[in-house]
């Protein structure tokens, strides 16, 4: 069983970057509750394995300022040269992410009801151990630095995000192929998962734009020279939950159905 878990996180590198797929982008807050989304080769995801970074209020603030510094909501700072030209830009608030659904996606599930989400609980409880024996059962902390667009040019930007590092770089948080595995080996996630993964942290997305008519890319070159090099900080991965798409709790994060914690000291 181990061996199988563990055959592909060996040959990963630290790098958080994996190259190989599409965004695993999540719609804002301002969609329908409910409501599914068709991904990749057609597939219809109604779920997906979050890490959680939104339980980080000093991340959650650095969010809410770059967003407003970038709309010119910052009554106590400088405005920014660009700001007359926004809409030329295509840059819309609708596009910027809610600070309060942050997270790193690890994989995309198909969860059709609720026998399919009683057994999503019962696999991520049964990979619970050897998570923590792949994380060598000590917590796990990312770096959050920069900014970089998702499969294409600046100027026609689709995904604005920030790049994930693990501190330390030992490439634990890779082994989180361990938990894709088990649910690709149930039907539960696309079959190209793995190559898909590309661990990051939208900031803005052009799938988000209320009007349609502008089209699903915007420039981000004039923001990405002003933010390109902004440290985000250092952050504690404390769980994995399986989050339902597009339905919020209280709190603004996705509805959470089920998490399997890491290892907090």
């Amino acid at each position: 069983m181990k061996t199988d878990l563990f055959k592909n996180s060996s040959k990963q590198s630290s790098s958080l970057q994996i190259r190989g797929g599409s965004s695993t982008s999540h719609p804002s807050p301002h969609v329908s509750k409910g409501k599914q989304i068709v991904q990749g080769h057609g597939e219809v995801f109604t779920h997906f394995i979050s890490l959680p970074l939104a339980i980080h209020p000093e991340l959650k603030q650095k969010v809410e300022t770059f967003r407003n510094s970038v709309l010119g909501n910052n009554n106590d700072r400088k405005p920014l040269k660009f700001q007359s030209t926004l809409d030329e830009m295509g840059i819309e608030k609708s596009m910027f992410i809610s600070p309060n659904s942050l997270h790193l996606t690890v994989v995309m599930l198909k969860l059709e009801n609720k026998e399919a989400v009683d057994a999503a609980q019962d696999i991520l409880k049964s990979v619970s151990a050897s998570v923590r024996h792949a994380l060598d059962n000590r917590p796990v902390f990312i770096r959050l630095k920069g900014l970089d667009c998702m499969n294409g040019s600046l100027d026609k930007t689709r995904v604005l995000y920030a790049p994930v590092e693990e501190v330390g770089g030992d490439g634990r948080l890779l082994r989180a192929y361990i938990i894709i595995d088990a649910f690709v080996n149930v039907g539960f996630a696309g079959k190209d998962a793995k190559s898909r993964l590309k661990l990051h942290v939208t900031m803005m997305n052009a799938t988000y734009r209320r009007d349609k008519s502008k089209g699903m890319t915007f420039d981000g070159r004039e923001i990405h020279k002003e933010f390109g090099r902004t440290d985000w900080g250092e952050y504690l991965i404390r769980e994995a939950q399986i989050s339902k798409r597009f339905w919020y709790d209280a709190n603004g994060y996705f509805h959470c159905c089920g998490s399997l914690p890491f290892p907090h000291k």
